[in-house]
């Protein structure tokens, strides 16, 4: 007999929940935001309010925005004029169209997301799914469920009308259903569309009109688990810590009310200074605990609402100003896309790292911050861990040897397994010693590892593998180690193309003039040997 204390640490996973696989997506039409403003008059029928325009010119010119992505097109506008006018009444029309849009956008950034992951869809156990949208019943989540064709047993939690800082909500929610459900697999998905937001100009409206400077549509889905499946499952980041707070003397700084005329947005103009000055209270909170107090240490994931509120908590916390560059770049190239913002600012990040040959997926850095604010006014703060790169790219180098078989995992291969392979014809020497060069080419420009590999390796396997036939076949018996390649300290002499030279720069050219006793043992054993490794630091 079991005891509920037994139970539930049975329940729970040993590891930290890790994000495995991200996905974005966005809808085709994109709006400049440099023409924005001529169209956004033109289709509202406002073009008369001259001073108005001018401003918002302004305001699109001051927003380092280059472009957005908007499921709105202008025949959609034309279709139903109430949107386009400030407060008329449009919640029908708004909501037939986010029931089905907000899902669908949903969909295409999730299966993004489950392609990377590369575990089948059976395996998701949770979802979670976040959108400003009006509510609907059954809501986005179960349509998902739909269209995505999830098992129906799925767990499934839906968040309506949280807003911006939600990005750093589904995270919470997501980690703790990871780390407190054994083999849990959470999809998370933030689908926002500006169709329950927009509508006309008004010279008494600021938070309308900033909204319509800012917003665009996009939805992230990411998978996170723990105790990830090695060779299979990769991490990108770890979700170390939570925290949310209601900032002090914040009570109508930004609020949306849902209504007849859609959601209308409300913001007052010290949003920005509300934040900055209150943000190292957060992050002191956040990360005291772990001995970290220099802000400029850590990579950032900051949601984008506005250059403003990225300018002044730069200047708040002395930031230097490459930090908030992933902010900014999704800022410039999508706008302000409320939860979903800071899914696509990681999935930037760790692409950049990778594009840039860093150690890790947060800038090359062990740790970060990703921060999320909204109605509330409310900001939630969470320590990440990136994983190295080297970790990060494992599933990348099973290449054709675990294409050609879905039972052999050459990451977790021990001898006996390789051996299994060989003999099956599962594998080649040539293909075992191409998979070790390949990751040699790869990891050693950040391990420095290997000072240099065999030449001639690949000819050898190539000639070990004409003389591997079955018994039965005539071929003759060979050992345990046969065609395994191995790496040589460079102390060890070697009468090939290697260099012998224990670290020493005099050595190198040189020609010994027999293998070492060990090196001769080995060859005659059928080992591959592949290359020299530096020395152990003395």
């Amino acid at each position: 007999m079991v005891t509920v204390d037994e139970i539930r640490k049975a329940q729970r996973a040993d590891g930290p929940a890790t994000v495995m696989a991200i996905g974005t997506a966005t809808p085709p039409q994109c709006y400049a935001q440099n023409t924005y403003p001529d169209y956004y008059f033109r289709i509202t029928n406002s073009e008369h309010k001259t001073e108005l325009k001018q401003k918002f010119k302004s305001m699109c010119a001051n927003s380092t925005i280059k472009k957005r992505y908007m499921h709105l097109t202008e025949e959609i506008l034309k279709e139903n004029p109430n949107m386009c006018e400030h407060l008329a009444p449009s919640l029908d029309a708004r909501q037939d169209m986010v029931i089905v849009e907000v899902p669908k956008l949903g969909k295409e950034a999730a299966i993004k997301a489950i392609k990377e992951w590369g575990q089948p869809k059976s395996k998701i156990t949770h979802l979670i799914f976040c959108t400003i949208s009006g509510v609907d019943m059954p809501g986005a989540d179960y349509q998902l469920t739909t269209l995505l064709g999830l098992r129906p047993s799925v767990k499934r939690i839906m968040m309506y009308q949280h807003g911006c800082f939600a990005g750093a909500t589904v995270l919470r929610l997501a980690k703790d259903l990871a780390e407190n459900n054994k083999g849990a697999r959470v999809l998370v998905v933030c689908s926002e569309i500006t169709a329950i937001t927009f509508r006309g100009p008004s010279e008494t409206h600021f938070g309308s009109l900033i909204g319509e400077v800012l917003f665009g549509d996009g939805a992230a889905a990411l998978i996170v688990g723990s105790d990830l499946v090695p060779g299979v499952e990769k991490p990108i980041f770890e979700l170390v810590s939570v925290a949310q707070t209601i900032l002090p003397g914040s009570e109508g700084s930004i609020e949306g009310h849902l209504g007849e005329a859609g959601l209308v947005l409300h913001l007052l103009k010290n949003v920005a200074e509300l934040i900055s000055h209150n943000i190292e209270d957060s992050l002191v909170e956040a990360f005291k605990p772990l001995g970290i107090s220099d802000w400029n240490s850590i990579f950032w994931i900051a949601h984008p609402g506005g250059p403003t509120i990225l300018d002044q908590v730069e200047l708040k916390l002395g930031l230097k100003p490459v930090k908030l560059w992933a902010a900014r770049h999704v800022l410039s190239e999508y706008g302000n896309m409320s939860s979903a913002g800071v899914l696509f600012i990681l999935d930037e990040m760790r692409k950049k790292a990778l594009e840039n040959g860093l150690k890790t997926t947060g800038d090359g850095l062990d740790w970060g911050v990703l921060f999320g604010f909204g109605p509330g006014l409310t900001v939630e703060t969470q320590p990440l861990i990136s994983p190295l790169i080297l970790i990060v790219l494992s599933e990348t180098f099973l290449t054709k040897i675990t294409a050609t078989s879905s039972d052999f995992n050459i990451i977790e291969a021990i001898v006996a397994n390789i051996q299994h392979a060989f003999t099956h014809d599962k594998l080649t020497s040539r293909q075992l010693v191409d998979f070790y060069l390949d990751r040699v080419k790869t990891f050693n420009p950040l391990l420095q590892s290997l000072l240099e590999a065999n030449p001639d390796a690949r000819d050898q396997a190539d000639e070990d593998d004409k003389q591997r036939e079955v018994p039965f076949r005539g071929g003759r018996s060979v050992g345990q180690v046969h065609d395994f390649p191995m790496l040589l300290k460079d102390n060890i002499a070697t009468n090939d193309k290697l260099n012998t030279t224990a670290r020493s720069y005099a050595l190198l050219g040189s020609k010994v003039p027999r293998d070492a006793g060990m090196v001769k043992r080995l060859r005659t054993a059928g080992v591959v040997i592949f290359g020299k490794a530096s020395l152990t630091e003395w």
